[in-house]
């Protein structure tokens, strides 16, 4: 039973890595990156001894140690967080503080909170107390999430071990053979080998009540992906239980932009065309049961739809709810400000809460190539600073988690790392390039941050954990929406916000969720003529002609939209108007640029 119409999604590598034994006995669903087994041990050994748990090491010379380590990590995290739930539960000698808060944090609105409340108004029949609990409290689900790509080969000596070996493919393997029934999240694009590796694991496959252990999520940024990717998986035999759509631009980590199509017109055609979708695949679902001769459904299993990406207001949390027919809404980087929730050290919470616009920013640094949500003065990127000063460039590279540049060795290796960056300048002074050119190139190499390594070092220095192969550098990556939050929260405060119970967003000029990601998309336009206009070629004009036409038509269906509201965004519907019409403006000279060159 889903408790609450929100979730907590994965943010960096250590910032929700026990975020659902914070927060799943309360019913919400979070979710754990499965990227770094050397955090997960860490976190591992320190709930072991806190709880009382017998802890054996399970060191790099054990055989599959990165998938033993996941499974344990995640083993351990579901016990305890079961035993959390069972003693919230327990009422025999009265209700706990934590059962009082997973009801004072449900919404108003909660037909079971209002049950709960008319039961324990005058005392309580424990019986029946106990009958609701039983029936109605589920705990939150704990999900994990791959980053499909982050895939890199392992060796032992030098020799190359199997691809089931390779960094996902374990952490595939790690989640599949543990206790969890939950989902994993399938991130950062399309992984074929990792998709036909799922095929091997029985969890991923319906019983005979048509119920799968382990569900398939799919992160996507539009419909077209979910649908090639869908299908790729159905043909294996393999449902995928939900689509979640992110915000090409206008949300935290990794931004994976769209050409210029925008979140609204996205989760309209998701609305519109999902039993189409369902349909579709669930035909080729069942042959492929078929052919394997498992269990086939009658009919389709359930699918949802989700998104996530920018949400920063209770109107907006209920319009995606509503007008979009989504079926739960992820709230990510507001959490880094929820200490109950999620794992930030002090100095960068401070940061994160006093952060403003020009704080936040798309940067290059990330090592993956992908364009990276940054906050300027994080202490990894003043760590990297500073040895490019004593001209140290480049990380030591101590877990090489992204090490999968193969350019100059045939091992892959981290082009944030120092070997890369002193091959790649090697190779730039051969060049003969002007000092201009010369040092643009030179900053590109330069800039890249080690960000398996930051983007967790957080929850070591919270739990004040040894960090010395990791340094105390610390990567953050929050969304632009992170610039409207500006307190340290408690957990009753952001749900309250979330369900408009409250309003923790004191400024007045923050743009509604569309209108940001629309000047989000206008900026990355510009930026990306700008980098091209002196050596623009057919190829590039079409991919910005494109760009340009997309985001009109997303432009001319918001224009639609929000002008035929009646009450949804009452207050703030002329000026979203306004700013519709401000972007087309900006569109129609960046065409015109366009049109000159």
């Amino acid at each position: 039973m889903q408790l609450h119409s929100f979730h907590i999604p994965v943010m960096g590598i250590g910032f929700t890595i026990d975020t659902p034994l914070k927060v799943s006995h309360l019913g919400i669903d979070s979710v754990i990156s499965l990227v770094d087994d050397i955090l997960l041990e860490k976190i591992r050994k320190m709930y072991c001894d806190m709880f009382e748990v017998p802890y054996h090491e399970i060191t790099e010379s054990i055989e599959d140690f990165r998938a033993k380590r996941i499974t344990s990590y995640l083993n351990l995290i579901n016990d305890l967080a079961e035993k959390k739930f069972k003693k919230l539960k327990d009422i025999t000698s009265g209700y706990s503080n934590e059962l009082k808060q997973h009801f004072n944090i449900l919404p108003d609105t909660s037909v079971l909170k209002e049950k709960f409340k008319n039961l324990t108004s005058n005392g309580f029949n424990l019986e029946e107390l106990k009958d609701v609990l039983e029936t109605n409290l589920s705990m939150g689900s704990i999900d994990v999430n791959i980053m499909t790509k982050v895939d890199k080969e392992n060796y032992i000596k030098d020799k190359q071990l199997p691809t089931e070996y390779n960094d996902a493919h374990a952490a595939l393997r790690g989640y599949a053979n543990s206790k969890l029934s939950s989902s994993v999240i399938l991130s950062a694009g399309m992984n074929p080998r990792l998709y036909s590796y799922m095929e091997e694991f029985e969890d991923f496959y319906p019983d005979m009540e048509g119920q799968i252990k382990k569900k398939i999520v799919l992160k996507v940024s539009d419909y077209r992906s979910a649908l090639i990717q869908g299908k790729f998986l159905a043909k294996k035999g393999l449902w995928v239980s939900e689509y979640r759509i992110e915000s090409g631009l206008n949300c935290g980590g990794h931004a994976f932009a769209t050409d210029g199509y925008l979140m609204g017109p996205i989760l309209a055609q998701f609305r519109d065309k999902k039993e189409e979708l369902i349909q579709e695949i669930h035909q080729i679902f069942i042959e492929a049961l078929s052919h394997k001769e498992a269990f086939v459904p009658k009919s389709p299993l359930p699918v949802k739809i989700t998104a996530q990406g920018g949400v920063g207001t209770a109107e907006e949390h209920q319009f995606l709810l509503d007008h979009y027919k989504v079926d739960s809404v992820g709230w990510g980087f507001p959490f880094l400000l929820v200490p109950e929730a999620t794992t930030v050290d002090k100095s960068t919470l401070d940061k994160l809460a006093s952060a403003k616009e020009d704080d936040l920013y798309l940067s290059d640094v990330s090592p993956l190539g992908v364009p990276f949500n940054n906050l300027k003065g994080n202490t990894k990127d003043d760590e990297k600073l500073a040895l490019i000063v004593k001209g140290r460039l480049g990380s030591s590279c101590p877990k090489k988690h992204v090490a999968l540049n193969k350019e100059f060795t045939e091992k892959g290796i981290c082009t944030a790392s120092r070997q890369y960056q002193y091959l790649k300048i090697m190779e730039l002074d051969t060049k003969g390039l002007s000092k201009e050119t010369y040092s643009k190139e030179y900053d590109k190499i330069v800039q890249k941050t080690c960000a398996c390594v930051g983007l967790g070092t957080a929850a070591l220095l919270k739990y004040d954990l040894d960090t010395k192969k990791e340094g105390d550098g610390v990567s953050v990556c929050p969304g632009p929406n992170m610039a409207y939050f500006s307190k340290e929260m408690s957990l009753k405060e952001i749900t309250d916000h979330i369900y408009g119970a409250s309003n923790v967003v004191t400024r007045t000029d923050r743009p509604n969720m569309f209108i940001k990601e629309l000047h989000i998309y206008i900026d990355f336009l510009q930026s990306k003529l700008d980098e091209v206009k002196d050596s623009m070629d057919n190829r590039r004009k079409k991919y910005l002609s494109t760009f340009v036409k997309n985001l009109n038509e997303g432009i001319s269906y918001y224009q639609h939209i929000f002008g035929s509201l009646k009450t949804t965004f009452k207050s703030s519907r002329l000026q979203i108007l306004k700013d519709l019409e401000k972007g087309k403006n900006t569109l129609g000279q960046i065409d015109s640029e366009l049109d000159n060159i």
